[in-house]
């Protein structure tokens, strides 16, 4: 099968991540690049310019995730993409599912903040998507992030309506010196009217 001619960045691949970023066992590709300026980053190699990654065309990062397809068939496991923002990569993540097949569980670990074509290339794809929405008030999303999240909101809402709600995990933080624990349930009651039904919530540990 041929590969679409791109080469993206990746910052980092990690084996062998049980039940951390996906189920069962998992490897993270984290690429490099995010439109977000997050005050606490958690992946601050994603965004500068220096050497911190490496060129992977799509057969050659196949070739070396593959050598734990094994741990993914027997766990219901397989590869997620972070980054970084993966949604970025989404013809390139379409063309690597050609070359896994179906059997291996494809994760996205996403801010959902692109343009919607992104998250349509991805929808035939991606098993699960796990969103980092930061905080639905978008008063504090813009101060954290420097970005609005209007396309956060019409991507979440693209989601539910193609039925890919039971493939969601919403993250929703505690960011400390940013929101509140009353802003963080107004989030959560916002995306539950939304239809969004998973949760994880968790408090930014700042260094």
């Amino acid at each position: 099968m041929r590969c679409v001619e791109v080469s993206p960045k990746v910052i980092g691949i990690a084996r062998h991540r049980l039940q951390t970023d996906g189920q069962g066992v998992s490897t993270l590709v984290a690429f490099h690049g995010c439109p977000l300026h997050c005050r606490y980053c958690l992946n601050p190699q994603s965004l500068n310019n220096g050497r911190y990654w490496k060129r992977y065309d799509c057969r050659t990062l196949y070739e070396e995730v593959k050598v734990d397809e094994l741990y993914f068939l027997a766990t219901g496991g397989g590869v997620t993409f972070g980054g970084g923002e993966p949604c970025l990569q989404s013809e390139f993540i379409g063309k690597f599912r050609e070359l896994c097949g179906k059997e291996w569980l494809l994760t996205v670990e996403t801010s959902l903040n692109v343009g919607q074509e992104y998250v349509e290339r991805l929808l035939p794809v991606v098993d699960r998507f796990i969103i980092d929405i930061k905080d639905m008030n978008p008063d504090i999303y813009k101060q954290y992030t420097g970005r609005d999240n209007e396309a956060v909101v019409c991507n979440l809402r693209l989601l539910v309506e193609r039925g890919r709600g039971e493939d969601m995990l919403v993250r929703v933080p505690l960011i400390p010196g940013y929101n509140t624990d009353k802003d963080r349930g107004k989030s959560c009651r916002q995306l539950e009217m939304m239809g969004i039904k998973y949760f994880d919530l968790f408090t930014y540990k700042m260094n």
